[in-house]
């Protein structure tokens, strides 16, 4: 199996574990036949996208214990949805990327230049 690239074409770097993100749930934002939403784009979460997701039908603040997940708070990062993540800049909400823990498939939803004015290290 080929190593995981993010949109900057090199390796892809963990987004987070703690709490751990990932449509695996590796603290990567891999994706595979699946993740339908394409969970790929590594994002730092602000009190903006978190009520603007919740208004969206995606509650992420919300602990949901049965789920193993202990709802997400500003400043976690945590792989979004594609989708999602474009809907929010399109909407003036998105979050900041990371760009190094981005899949490169992300690439087939935004492009990189709308990920690199949201980036953060």
């Amino acid at each position: 199996m080929a190593e995981a690239m993010n949109v900057l074409g090199e390796p892809l770097a963990s987004c987070c574990t703690d709490p751990v993100t990932g449509f695996y749930r590796d603290g990567y934002c891999n994706t595979g036949g699946g993740d339908f939403g394409a969970h790929v784009v590594c994002a730092q979460m602000t009190t903006e996208f978190l009520t603007y997701t919740q208004a969206q039908g995606n509650d992420l603040s919300t602990p949901r214990p049965m789920f193993n997940f202990p709802g997400l708070k500003p400043g976690d990062r945590w792989c979004l949805c594609a989708s999602r993540w474009k809907e929010a800049l399109d909407d003036g909400v998105a979050p900041p990327v990371v760009l190094a823990s981005t899949h490169a498939s992300a690439l087939e939803h935004v492009s990189l230049d709308e990920l690199k004015r949201c980036a953060v290290d």
